[in-house]
C-alpha cells in the first residue's frame, strides 16, 4: 500500500516507519486470514506429526500478498521464497496467488521513474534511446525491467532499482527477525544472528548493479557456449550502480512449461538442463546463482534455450566446502552412514558430541532427502512425495533443540538452490535420471 493511501488518521511519518507499518499490516492480514481456529490448528500441528497448512481465504491471501509486493525488498523476498511451492504450505488457491509475488512487485510510478534516470544518465537521458518502454515488463523485490532499444540498434533490458531499497534492507532484516522470533521460526538453541548477518550481506550485494554485471560476466564465461541456456551480455556504458543494461532475451516464466500448452519432453529438458545446472555450479564452477526464483529463468519455445537471469545472489563456494559437499553426498548414496557422519560434523550439521540418537535422526533425513540421487533410472519428481515427508521429520527435528551445533551461514544460500531446482522440477512434473547425472560430479 502506498504511503498516500494509509487510512485517514494514520500517521506514517517516514519511509523506515511507513515499512514497518506496511510489514505490521501484512502480518495482520495473515493472521486475520488463519483466524483464531486456524492459529489453534497450527499450534497444535507444531507438537503434532503432521505439517503446518495454513488455510487463507482467496481474499486474505490476495491482501497479504499486495502488503508484501508494495513493500519490496527484504520483505517482498521472504514473500518470494513463501511463494516458491506454496502448494505444500497454502491451499492451492492461496498458492496461485501467492505466486504472484514470483513475477511482479509494485512498480515506481512514473516521477519516481525518471528522477532514477536522469540521476543515473542525466537530464537528457532519453537522447541516448531510440524507444524507451516506460510500462515495465517485470517487477521484481529490488528493482523493475524495461524494455528499451538504442539509437544504434540494441534491444535491451533494464534493470532499474527501486530508490530506498539499498538503504532499507538493514531495517527490513531486523524486522523480520523480530516477526520470526515472534512466530517461533527460529530453533531452539541456535543463534540465528550469523544467518541473518549473512542475509543482510547478501541483500546488500544484490542491491549493486555494478557488482552484478562482474558476476553475471564471470558466469557467462564459465557456461561458455551452451546448446541448452543463455547469458545475456552486459552493456557497460549504460549500467551503473542503480541500472544494469543487459541484452533483451525473448520468453516466458519457466514455471508456465507446467501448463498445457506444453508437452512432457520440453518440461524433462528444462528441469534436467537447469539441475544439471546446479551441480556444475558446486562441483565444477564453485560460484553458485543461490536465488531459485523461478521468475529468474525464461523460456524459449523457439529456441528450447533457457535464459538466464538476475545474478546478484551469486555467491562463491570456498573449494573446502565444496569437497565436504561432495563427500557427503557420496557416502550418503553409498550408504556409509559413518562417513556421511563425519562429513555431517564437518560442515557443522551435527556437532562431534551430539548423541547418537539424535544423530541417526540426521543421517535418516540425509538419505530421504537423497532419494533421487539413490534411485536408479528415471525418478518421477511429479509423482514424488519426497518434499512432504522431508518436511514432517525435518520441522520435528528443527525444533526439537537437539543439535549443539549450526552450518556456516553460507549454507542458507546453497540451500534454498538446491530446494529451488527441486521444487521446480516437481513443479514441471518432470522426469530426471539424476543418479547417472550426479555420478559425473560425485
Amino acid at each position: 500500500m502506498p504511503e498516500s493511501s494509509a487510512p485517514r488518521g494514520t500517521a506514517v511519518p517516514s519511509k523506515r516507519l511507513s515499512r514497518l507499518w506496511h510489514l505490521g499490516r501484512a502480518t495482520g492480514d495473515l493472521a486475520a486470514g488463519i483466524g483464531v481456529k486456524g492459529m489453534l490448528e497450527l499450534a497444535r500441528s507444531r507438537k503434532g506429526d503432521q505439517p503446518a497448512r495454513i488455510q487463507l481465504s482467496p481474499e486474505h491471501t490476495r491482501r497479504f500478498t499486495d502488503r508484501l509486493a508494495r513493500m519490496r525488498g527484504a520483505v517482498m523476498k521472504m514473500g518470494q521464497l513463501m511463494s516458491m511451492d506454496g502448494s505444500d504450505v497454502f491451499t492451492a488457491e492461496a498458492a496461485e496467488i501467492m505466486s504472484a509475488l514470483r513475477e511482479s512487485a509494485e512498480p515506481m510510478p512514473m516521477s519516481q521513474l525518471v528522477q532514477v534516470l536522469e540521476g543515473e544518465y542525466g537530464r537528457d537521458w532519453n537522447h541516448r534511446f531510440k524507444r524507451f518502454e516506460f510500462s515495465p515488463i517485470a517487477s521484481a523485490s529490488i528493482g523493475q525491467v524495461h524494455r528499451a532499444e538504442t539509437r544504434d540498434g540494441r534491444r535491451l533490458a533494464l534493470k532499474i532499482q527501486f530508490p530506498g531499497v539499498r538503504e532499507s534492507i538493514d531495517s527490513d532484516i531486523d524486522n523480520l527477525a523480530f516477526l520470526g522470533r515472534s512466530l517461533g521460526m527460529a530453533p531452539k538453541g541456535i543463534d540465528i544472528a550469523p544467518f541473518l548477518d549473512e542475509a543482510r550481506r547478501q541483500l546488500h550485494r544484490e542491491a549493486d548493479y555494478a557488482a552484478e554485471a562482474e558476476a553475471l560476466e564471470r558466469y557467462r564465461t564459465l557456461i561458455g557456449e551452451d546448446p541448452d541456456l543463455f547469458i545475456p551480455g552486459v552493456h557497460h556504458d549504460l549500467t551503473t550502480h542503480n541500472i544494469l543494461a543487459m541484452d533483451f532475451a525473448d520468453g516466458v516464466s519457466i514455471d508456465r512449461l507446467a501448463g498445457p500448452d506444453y508437452r512432457r519432453a520440453e518440461r524433462d529438458h528444462a528441469a534436467e538442463s537447469l539441475m544439471r545446472l546446479t551441480l556444475r555450479e558446486l562441483f565444477e564452477f564453485g560460484l553458485v546463482q543461490t536465488d531459485p526464483n523461478f521468475g529468474n529463468y525464461l523460456y524459449d519455445s523457439a529456441s528450447g534455450r533457457i535464459t538466464l537471469l538476475d545474478f546478484g545472489a551469486t555467491k562463491p563456494v570456498a573449494p573446502e566446502l565444496v569437497e565436504l559437499y561432495r563427500r557427503m553426498a557420496r557416502a550418503t548414496i553409498d550408504g556409509n552412514r559413518e562417513e556421511m557422519r563425519a562429513a555431517c560434523v564437518a560442515i557443522g550439521y551435527i556437532g562431534e558430541d551430539d548423541p547418537r540418537e539424535h544423530v541417526d535422526t540426521m543421517l535418516d533425513l540425509l538419505q530421504m532427502s537423497a532419494e533421487p540421487l539413490r534411485h536408479e533410472g528415471l525418478y518421477d519428481f511429479g509423482a514424488s512425495d519426497l518434499f512432504e515427508r522431508t518436511y514432517k521429520n525435518g520441522r520435528a527435528m528443527f525444533h526439537s533443540g537437539a543439535f549443539s551445533t549450526a552450518p556456516p551461514p553460507e549454507t542458507l544460500f546453497l540451500h534454498r538452490k538446491f530446494m529451488g531446482s527441486f521444487m521446480l522440477s516437481r513443479r514441471l512434473r518432470a522426469r530426471i535420471d539424476l543418479a547417472e547425472m550426479a555420478a559425473r560430479f560425485i
